[in-house]
């Protein structure tokens, strides 16, 4: 089976407007879809840092950078993504 990295990649970037926030500013969550959208650009950014620093245009230290924030970033979506389970969870718990 023959896979290239450069069809992966042109799919990958086919797949990212399905996922991006979608920003609606009359709702109650607009708070949260702005955090969302913070979400998304830093984890955008790393990836552009990446790609950089494997072409050679960045160096290692803000590719460094780069991963940390990322890092960082994804450690607090899934502790929050773990405390809105359990809040539902312990819902789900109540008796009715």
């Amino acid at each position: 089976m023959d896979i290239r990295s450069s069809l992966a990649a042109q799919q990958y970037a086919a797949t990212r407007p399905a996922t991006a926030p979608k920003v609606q500013p009359d709702e109650q969550g607009a708070d949260f879809a702005k955090l969302a959208g913070d979400f998304a650009a830093t984890i955008q950014q790393g990836e552009q840092t990446a790609l950089a620093a494997m072409t050679g245009d960045a160096d290692p230290h803000a590719l460094v950078q780069a991963l940390a924030q990322t890092e960082l970033a994804v450690e607090t979506a899934v502790t929050v993504r773990d405390k809105v389970v359990e809040a539902y969870q312990e819902i789900l718990r109540m008796p009715v």
